[in-house]
């Protein structure tokens, strides 16, 4: 008798309900981390863009705003976020804004570099152009993109082409366009997204 007193005691009453309300649960957080939650953010990146390049903030141009940037959200949110949400996001934001100034200042640089190039009363010889490729040790579709973005913003390199395995053929004015690739650049990426 005092076994069976025991057993009912060590039963949580609740724990049939805890069960189904926990998974419950799960499935809904599952559904807003894989779903809901890049579609609100790719939404809120989209909106900001939208009125700092707009600049009408009258009702009917924010209704369209908001209209366009919801319909854009809801079907390419996976171009921004192709693998779950989670808590390393902002960290890899923070990074990768930390990351641009130092890539302004790079343009900067190539500016120079190129401007100097045509200017050059030597131009025929000094400009030789030529496609390089090597390869990359990033792995993330993200960096991967990044890493031929910022190649082709800077002057002097375009990127022609670019494959999932970090496969690079680059276009370049001159031999010293070409010699920092990947260097820098890539370490500064590598770490922005935490690879």
């Amino acid at each position: 008798m005092a076994d069976h007193e025991q057993g009912n005691q060590s039963k949580d009453p609740l724990q049939p309900l805890v069960g189904p309300a926990t998974s419950a649960y799960l499935q809904i957080k599952k559904i807003f981390q894989l779903f809901l939650l890049p579609v609100f953010i790719t939404f809120f990146i989209l909106f900001g863009i939208w009125l700092l390049l707009s600049g009408r903030f009258d009702l009917f141009h924010i209704s369209l705003g908001v209209i366009s940037c919801m319909i854009i959200s809801f079907y390419s949110c996976d171009l921004l976020f192709s693998q779950p949400v989670n808590r390393r996001i902002p960290l890899v934001w923070f990074r990768f804004i930390k990351y641009i100034p130092w890539l302004l200042y790079q343009i900067f640089l190539a500016n120079i570099h190129v401007m100097r190039l045509v200017l050059h009363p030597q131009m025929m010889e000094l400009i030789d152009p030529k496609i390089i490729t090597f390869k990359s040790r990033l792995k993330s579709d993200m960096s991967l993109v990044t890493f031929a973005n910022s190649i082709t913003l800077t002057p002097g390199t375009i990127t022609v082409y670019v494959s999932v395995y970090g496969d690079f053929r680059v276009h370049i004015i001159d031999q010293a366009s070409g010699q920092a690739l990947p260097g820098e650049m890539e370490e500064r990426i590598a770490r922005a997204f935490g690879e």
